[in-house]
């Protein structure tokens, strides 16, 4: 089924969003695969150890009515699993204090449903264009269904974070820096998703749009309330819909136009896909894009000098930069850092641009917002 939900969900009330997620997870059938010893993985944007008011990660609530309704359909709590993978070095130690960050353990103590703290991980075929086998924690190969609890972000490097970009969760911890070195390109990392997306295949997806992020998500950005959740089946047709509500074009994030190009959205949305609040569907007064997208300008040079496009584009890239005054020399975009391009110096960080590849994952990881997106004045004419 290619249509999507969307519902009006002014806050994050429980009550209110476990009737809310009922209706949409009800819409899609979902209750209609749910017996007692059906095994279930919800999977929220963990992005980090931030607390919900942030609007970085999936909130708790959504979680929770997520849960609430699955019970009330007939799951059982001890097969539900909330797991996760964040970027950087992994332990269970460091996994159990991003789920408490994020308030999951609280709801995981009050429904009796998992956690998954462990390291373990497995290995899955894929007939991939980019990649041919991906590294996926346990439980997304283990679990009947997975249900995909994406936040309603934007991104520096992809534009938009959502349905399709949460998945890349489902990689452990450094394994993902592994693959920002394999594919510093956006298009080739974009495809790289895609591909990962068509491996995971989520059962469903509800995407946390009560509130959100504008500006540079999808960690240092700007939260918003935007007053919806929206539910389907494809994640592709979902994230056309989130395209549409920020104002993007559906080929300027790289990850859609990755998968227009493979057929597996059109380029305009067929007439009647959005269902539930249609007037919610609508796009977003005022909304704020990331500094960094629409880099790519080759269409703009003479056709005669475009050999010349790649080294120029990689001049007038956008960068991530320190902001010395707000740096705390906590080292996480050290340790997250792909290339290794970055040190931290007298209690400050600093980048070797050098052989930085502009994928922004210090950017994402930075705790206190310390590390800017640097936009070519060119960029701004």
């Amino acid at each position: 089924m290619n249509n999507v939900y969307i519902k009006k969900q002014p806050d994050y009330s429980l009550p209110q969003v476990t009737e809310a997620v009922t209706e949409i997870l009800q819409w899609g059938g979902i209750d209609k695969k749910i017996s007692t010893d059906t095994t279930i993985l919800l999977k929220p944007n963990m992005l980090s150890k931030s607390s919900p008011d942030k609007a970085v990660t999936t909130h708790p609530v959504v979680v929770e009515a997520v849960i609430n309704s699955l019970l009330s359909m007939g799951a059982k709590a001890e097969n539900i699993t909330i797991a996760d993978s964040s970027g950087g070095p992994q332990n269970p130690v460091v996994i159990a204090a991003n789920y408490k960050g994020c308030g999951y353990t609280d709801v995981a103590d009050r429904c009796g449903v998992n956690l998954y703290t462990k390291l373990e991980s497995v290995a899955v075929k894929t007939d991939g264009i980019m990649v041919k086998e991906f590294e996926l924690l346990a439980p997304v190969v283990e679990s009947d269904i997975i249900i995909n609890l994406p936040k309603f972000k934007t991104h520096v490097m992809t534009a938009m974070s959502g349905a399709v970009k949460n998945l890349f969760g489902t990689v452990p911890g450094l394994k993902k820096a592994e693959f920002h070195m394999r594919f510093p390109d956006k298009d080739n990392f974009s495809n790289m998703i895609v591909d990962l997306a068509q491996t995971v295949k989520p059962h469903f997806t509800i995407v946390d749009g009560i509130a959100g992020m504008e500006g540079d998500g999808p960690g240092s950005g700007t939260p918003r309330e935007f007053g919806v959740l929206l539910g389907g089946e494809n994640i592709y047709y979902i994230d056309a819909v989130i395209c549409n509500m920020m104002g993007f074009k559906i080929t300027t994030p790289p990850i859609m136009a990755a998968a227009v190009k493979r057929g597996l959205v059109p380029m305009e949305l067929p007439q009647g896909t959005v269902q539930g609040d249609v007037e919610m569907y609508t796009p977003i007064d005022n909304f704020s894009m990331p500094k960094s997208y629409g880099v790519d300008f080759s269409h703009r040079v003479p056709r005669p000098i475009r050999w010349a496009t790649p080294a120029v584009e990689k001049l007038l890239a956008p960068k991530p930069k320190i902001n010395n005054a707000a740096c705390i020399g906590c080292g996480k975009c050290r340790d997250i850092c792909p290339q290794h391009t970055i040190t931290v110096d007298k209690g400050k960080a600093k980048i070797n641009m050098t052989n930085c590849i502009r994928c922004f994952c210090c950017h994402e990881m930075c705790p206190v917002k310390a590390i800017d997106v640097k936009r070519n004045i060119f960029f701004n004419i």
